[in-house]
């Protein structure tokens, strides 16, 4: 009896032994995906950020024209084409002039880059699960109109959470040496525009913003994603996987992802930035004009400023800045496609060594 307790007692030692065991392996195996779920937001959110402040850098001059073509005030034209405009820039404000409002662009766009790239990420997974389960595939893809969807819903949420900046950040480019006032960086302008026109002034133009972005970066990256399938599934270059797409093929990708997104997105755009201008007491004299220029209508609203523009200067106002946005968006889009995927590559291959 006393040998049949003392194995019995073993015995038992021995499942409680096993049993610990087991319970610390799983611990350890479901801690494991939640750090590498960290490491991967990580990853997301400096890849997303150093592409948006790469590639907008890149392009600034071409930027600042954009924006001084679509507000200019129509009976004083200061800026007319794309190489008369860069010189004009060049001529009266020297290479600083051509970065004016470069500084604010990437405190906006890094962070707005950042939380993009991971929110298409997270919006992705979200919505390929919910099909898979809705389809009983889970083998299922995500499809270019899902994809669509994702993109959407990332930049919304991008743009409404840096909207503020971008809004200063457009009264910031538009100012020159003979504007009335000067805002006299990001954080004073934010805080004049607050003291002066209220807070609901940060967000004028917010709602063409959030029906632009639907076309803008949801096709840029329904078109994006969906050509990289097309070249992996095809193979026309005797690709294998999507790991041996180059440089060239996917910045060939996002400059047909950013061309037919800014296409269909800029009279939004445009109506954006004139809304924008609205109710700038001291506005820069590109706005308001100089001598006996007229002052720049107001707008009520989005609608209003569609019908003003299209009443007084006509369609093709809609898409004033529409060349050099041409020329800065493909390589603009393209820049910042292949530079998030190359830092992620770089951030993975460091992750891996140093585990």
């Amino acid at each position: 009896m006393a040998s049949e307790d003392v194995k019995a007692a073993r015995d038992s030692a021995v499942e409680k032994i096993v049993n610990l065991a087991e319970e610390a392996k799983l611990a350890r195996e479901e801690i494991k995906p939640t750090s590498h779920a960290v490491l991967s937001i990580c990853k997301s959110l400096v890849a997303g950020g150093v592409a948006g402040g790469v590639s907008r850098t890149a392009v600034a001059p071409l930027e600042r024209l954009k924006i001084l073509l679509q507000v200019q005030n129509p009976h004083n034209i200061k800026y007319n084409g794309t190489i008369q405009g860069l010189k004009y820039i060049w001529r009266t404000e020297g290479f600083k002039g051509l970065f004016k409002g470069n500084g604010t662009n990437c405190a906006r766009i890094v962070p707005n880059s950042a939380v993009k790239f991971f929110s298409y990420e997270q919006a992705s997974k979200g919505i390929l699960y919910l099909y898979q389960q809705q389809t009983g595939n889970e083998d299922a893809q995500l499809t270019p109109l899902l994809r669509l969807g994702a993109g959407a819903c990332a930049g919304i949420i991008a743009m409404s959470a840096t909207y503020p900046m971008d809004m200063v950040r457009g009264r910031l480019t538009v100012q020159t040496e003979n504007s009335p006032y000067q805002y006299r960086g990001m954080f004073h302008a934010l805080s004049t525009v607050l003291r002066e026109e209220g807070p609901r002034a940060l967000y004028k133009g917010w709602t063409p913003s959030v029906i632009g972005v639907i076309p803008y970066v949801g096709l840029n990256f329904a078109v994006y994603e969906s050509l990289k399938d097309w070249l992996v599934k095809t193979k026309p270059f005797g690709l294998v996987d999507n790991s041996e797409l180059g440089v060239v093929t996917r910045l060939a990708c996002g400059a047909a992802a950013g061309t037919v997104g800014q296409t269909v997105a800029y009279p939004l755009d445009v109506i954006r930035r004139r809304m924008q201008m609205v109710g700038w007491s001291h506005a820069a004299s590109i706005v308001t004009g100089d001598g006996r220029s007229k002052a720049p209508l107001e707008y009520t609203g989005m609608i209003d400023a569609f019908r003003k523009t299209v009443k007084y200067e006509g369609v093709r106002a809609l898409y004033k800045g529409l060349v050099p946005n041409s020329v800065k968006v493909v390589p603009s889009i393209s820049i910042a496609f292949v530079a998030y995927e190359q830092v992620k590559d770089l951030l993975g291959v460091e992750i891996r060594i140093s585990e």
